[in-house]
């Protein structure tokens, strides 16, 4: 099957630089200062931040606060069930997100305080890591304006915003937001994290089966940032209003 139709368009039924559809449900969940359940296509996560006054013993002399991330795919959450375990590809999931996140905050203004954001994946169709950053953002935003809301904090100390997206070549054609059967297939597969000012803050690529130009990097890129600034649009109007009190 072909990357593209005689129409341009993909099998799903978008063109190559389009996103799945998006949305951001916010406080899906109550228990903790902030809550999202992020949705691209049929990928699924949720996304929580929680807060306590415990940073690591490593950090408890230098008056800052800390955020990290933890990351899991939940049994069910694809056809062959996902045992509970935190594996490599785990672990390096969850240090790209805490990474991420950890460049809109300013850790000096938590002081002693700890953040984690767990991503926890209910249905896997492709781009969890990045749907994960993009969810836990607005999360974590909600969770440390909470904090402000309730005196805990004098300001907030967000001083960005973080967004992800997935993008990929198959048959040299550069494609956004690959659901798993595109990424499945890929010859090239990119997850680029960028702010809101479209500076980049990681890019992971791999050439899956032939080695790729400096062209294609850049096109990647392009579309890359295309798709991240639509989802900064939608996290903005997700945060247009403040979060309920808790």
């Amino acid at each position: 099957m072909n990357a593209i139709d005689g129409d341009g368009r993909r099998a799903d039924g978008r063109r190559p630089d389009e996103l799945r559809s998006l949305r951001f449900r916010r406080d899906f969940t109550t228990m903790t200062g902030g809550s999202v359940l992020a949705e691209f296509g049929s990928t699924q996560v949720l996304c929580t931040a929680s807060v306590d006054d415990d940073v690591p013993r490593w950090m408890r002399e230098s008056g800052r606060g800390w955020l990290t991330a933890e990351y899991s795919m939940l049994p069910g959450s694809s056809p062959e069930r996902v045992a509970r375990r935190v594996g490599g590809r785990t672990k390096e999931i969850q240090r790209l997100i805490g990474r991420s996140l950890r460049t809109v905050v300013d850790l000096d203004a938590v002081p002693k305080l700890r953040v984690t954001v767990d991503c926890d994946v209910l249905q896997a169709d492709g781009g969890t890591r990045t749907a994960s950053i993009c969810g836990g953002y607005l999360a974590l935003h909600d969770a440390l304006t909470r904090l402000v809301h309730d005196g805990t904090l004098a300001e907030s100390p967000m001083v960005g915003e973080c967004a992800a997206v997935s993008v990929g070549l198959i048959d040299g054609v550069g494609l956004l937001d690959l659901p798993y059967f595109e990424d499945a297939r890929a010859d090239v597969d990119f997850n680029v994290v960028m702010n809101g000012q479209g500076e980049l803050v990681e890019v992971q690529g791999t050439a899956e089966g032939r080695p790729f130009t400096r062209s294609q990097l850049d096109e990647l890129l392009d579309l890359a940032s295309l798709g991240i600034s639509q989802i900064v649009a939608a996290q903005r109007a997700v945060l247009g209003e403040p979060p309920e009190p808790r």
